[in-house]
């Protein structure tokens, strides 16, 4: 079945960096993206005043790690101007989601919030600021499949916007719970194996890089020829408690984007590699081969 999706956005002052409206052709939702110092002339637009659920993002002053607040609100535009006056000053950007009708109700919102939060935080590529997790409406069992669908739609809008908040870093279809599990036939599913120790790490490639799955294991010890620049991102892993010590292993305690196979296998093994060979499938064929097969097809 083809699951393919028309995007449509219309660029405000003919740039990206200014107020964007994007919809999903045939569907009702649509979304305004606004940075923070345009927002007064969200005035202007009358989807600001409807019912709606909002992200605002920003960066931590600290870590420089990517965070997000949501919120719901029966008039978008006014719920942001008390965010002004209350100096939440973390954000730069707004998007808010409406409905083109008159079908998104206090209760539906409410729902989506509630459901957004719990998304968001599952998915771990943002720091969410909501301190818990809004209490979830009760809603008909239609109403519900109908608002799970607004958060499908509002996901591929929200990602096409430059905020992939919502989706995991790696698939949880087959995902093994261990380094130790027993591996399924996952086309995407990469192991690094050593002379000592088989499926020392675990990985998934995605269009993103590599995802170093939760409970893969690392190499304590770093070597010289590891880059400064892996060195680094190992300390940052430990110091933010992605890379725990349990005996004489690193253990990965959460799922982890790194931009490349290389830069993924070194970080495990701690000296520098190509990754493209270390990562091997089910089956014992690395990424290379795989790739060099491919292209004979």
């Amino acid at each position: 079945m083809d699951k393919g999706k028309t995007i449509r956005i219309y660029l405000t002052d003919g740039t990206v960096a200014g107020i964007r409206h994007a919809e999903l052709i045939n569907w009702t939702g649509q979304a305004i993206s606004c940075p923070r110092n345009h927002l007064s002339a969200l005035a202007n637009w009358h989807e600001s005043t409807r019912p709606g659920v909002y992200f605002l993002f920003g960066l931590d002053d600290e870590t420089a790690q990517p965070t997000v607040y949501i919120g719901e609100a029966e008039n978008v535009y006014v719920r942001l101007q008390q965010h002004i006056k209350k100096e939440k000053n973390f954000w730069k950007e707004v998007i808010f989601f409406t409905n083109k009708d008159e079908n998104l109700t206090k209760a539906h919102i409410k729902y989506l919030e509630s459901r957004l939060v719990d998304i968001a935080k599952i998915a771990g590529r943002y720091l969410v600021l909501n301190s818990n997790t809004p209490t979830c409406s009760s809603l008909p069992i239609s109403d519900k499949a109908a608002m799970e669908e607004f958060i499908r739609n509002l996901s591929v809008l929200l990602g096409s916007l430059g905020h992939r908040v919502l989706e995991p870093l790696a698939d949880f279809e087959n995902k093994p719970t261990t380094s130790n599990s027993t591996i399924p036939a996952n086309p995407n599913l990469f192991y690094i194996h050593t002379k000592n120790e088989k499926n020392l790490a675990t990985a998934q490639r995605t269009d993103e890089g590599m995802v170093i799955l939760a409970n893969s294991r690392a190499l304590i010890e770093t070597y010289s020829s590891l880059s400064n620049g892996n060195k680094d991102l190992r300390v940052a892993l430990v110091e933010k408690g992605q890379l725990r010590q349990e005996g004489n292993y690193y253990i990965f305690t959460k799922d982890v984007l790194l931009a490349s196979p290389s830069q993924s296998a070194s970080v495990v093994l701690g000296y520098s590699v190509n990754g493209r060979e270390i990562w091997v499938n089910v089956e014992g064929k690395s990424l290379k081969a795989l790739e060099e097969e491919s292209m004979k097809k």
